[in-house]
């Protein structure tokens, strides 16, 4: 006997795709497991000052459910909280969800075909086992000495504390990617003094983001095709940017040149001190580490209460951090000790590393840990989504997964991939679902093989500090294909890239 038929890890965007899809489907038996006390994922625990979306609200957003009230074309990070609550209500996923639920680890059951999950309220079994956890999931925080022992609030954007007061404090920030680009230009004002420890630069680009009107928002509302056109035009440009600029990198040399020259005057006129803004010019190619949109983050640089810090943190004191700076001809350390009231990490999120992808210990055929045997072999997968080694099991933020113009397209993808697969199960009658191993290796060398062509082929990222990266030294956060083709392969992949089979199940629901 099994629990649910199916059961979905995360109650984020995929975790909601995914229960919509199913729904679709006809299939009913799901249960959708969240740590948190609410639906929306990271757009739930993200709540720091300046949080938004850094792709157009009108891409980032499901296809099929357009929200024509959004008030910036770059919405605020509560709008995305309350889109997640609006959808999981409106397509009756929300039901299906058990909020403070964690899943702990997760057993393949091969005599029975079905998954043995261990979480924090209990066992649960289940048919089909779906890890819709996102990737910008579990906070990385910076291995610095003495991180621990700073006197002041500590806080990570990634777990924001709202109680932690900023107004006339001096502020320390470790990290300039997308959440820090979004914060400082927010929290710049009101502190006494900000300092921006910097190890990489980020490479900005210009944002569009304008107000949406109340009479616009009418028009959407009431007239939905003038919202799918700019829907069109946005889904466009984020396409260019992110599959253009980092997954054919290669291939269009001419455009990631233009790119990085439009950043570089976009650079040069937000920031007056030179020696600043060569501190803040990239030395990696654009694509290497992600990109982000702004118009108000290079300016705060401008600003007498703002320091920029590049040189090596040493340490953190009680009442500060400490830098040092290297004169290798003298043969000398100088050290700087600056004091702080409140220090803050933007420092992002751990991505394909173990403990991460997957964010629990899952063990599939012949008791391996894919954890574990990913973090030794490689991160590979077929599709982005599924493995040999796991029947019955798929990842929606799996290993080379991410493609297309927003988070979206990889969800909708690869709902349907699983839907497919589903409803194939059940016109064979079968109870276990497994990629072929065939189907994965070549699935995979097709991958590397594109993987040439990519921005993470280019030399220089090895000085980008990127996420992209595992241990191995390959990208494996990104499928270097177009969204197009995410779509195409999504609708078109045999189904007999899988094999079927099933076994009459023999008792128990524990395990």
């Amino acid at each position: 006997m099994i629990d649910h038929e199916v059961v979905i890890v995360g109650a984020g965007f995929s975790g909601i795709g995914l229960g919509i899809e199913l729904r679709k489907a006809g299939i009913a038996d799901f249960a959708i497991l969240e740590a948190a006390d609410d639906v929306g994922g990271v757009w739930h625990h993200n709540r720091y000052p300046g949080v938004a979306v850094d792709i157009p609200s009108t891409t980032y957003s499901y296809s099929f459910e357009p929200n024509p009230y959004w008030s910036r074309l770059f919405a605020p990070g509560d709008e995305l909280a309350a889109y997640a609550n609006h959808c999981a209500d409106k397509y009756d996923v929300s039901r299906h969800v058990h909020p403070r639920t964690r899943v702990e680890a997760a057993r393949y059951d091969g005599r029975n075909h079905r998954w043995v999950v261990d979480t924090s309220r209990g066992i649960l079994t289940a048919r089909f086992l779906v890890s819709a956890v996102g990737p910008l999931d579990q906070p990385k925080y910076p291995d610095i000495p003495g991180l621990g022992t700073f006197d002041g609030p500590t806080v990570h954007t990634a777990r924001w504390d709202t109680h932690v007061a900023l107004a006339g404090k001096r502020i320390g920030v470790i990290g300039t990617g997308a959440s820090s680009l979004q914060l400082i230009p927010e929290i710049a004002p009101a502190a006494e003094r900000l300092t921006v420890f910097q190890r990489t630069p980020i490479w900005v680009i210009p944002k569009p983001n304008t107000d949406i009107s109340p009479r616009m928002r009418e028009l959407f509302a009431h007239a939905p095709v003038t919202q799918r056109v700019l829907r069109a035009g946005t889904s466009l440009l984020a396409e260019f940017v992110m599959t253009a600029g980092i997954a054919y990198h290669m291939r269009v040399p001419l455009f990631v040149r233009s790119m990085e020259r439009m950043c570089l005057r976009h650079l040069r006129k937000q920031v007056v001190d030179p020696e600043v803004r060569a501190k803040l010019t990239p030395a990696y190619a654009l694509g290497c580490k992600r990109p982000s949109f702004s118009n108000t983050y290079l300016p705060a640089f401008n600003r007498d209460n703002v320091e920029l810090v590049t040189e090596r943190i040493l340490r953190v004191t009680p009442e500060g951090i400490v830098t040092a700076v290297a004169d290798t001809a003298a043969g000398t350390v100088t050290e700087t000790h600056r004091e702080l009231d409140v220090l803050v990490l933007a420092t992002g999120f751990k991505t394909m590393q173990l403990g991460v992808v997957p964010p629990f210990p899952v063990r599939g055929t012949a008791g391996v840990d894919v954890g574990q045997w990913w973090d030794e072999h490689g991160y590979q997968t077929y599709e982005g989504i599924s493995t040999p080694l796991l029947p019955n099991f798929w990842l929606m933020n799996g290993p080379w997964s991410a493609a297309g113009p927003s988070w979206f397209s990889v969800i909708e993808s690869g709902s349907r991939h699983i839907s497919r697969c589903l409803n194939e199960a059940r016109r064979r009658g079968a109870t276990q679902v497994a990629v072929r191993q065939s189907a994965h290796d070549a699935y995979m060398r097709s991958m590397r093989a594109k993987a040439r062509h990519t921005a993470f082929a280019q030399p220089s990222c090895i000085n980008s500090n990127s996420y992209y990266f595992d241990r191995h030294g390959e990208a494996p956060f990104v499928r270097p294909v177009s969204g197009p083709g995410l779509r195409l392969a999504s609708r078109t992949f045999d189904l007999d890239h899988y094999e079927y089979t099933r076994s009459e199940p023999a008792s128990s629901t524990t395990g």
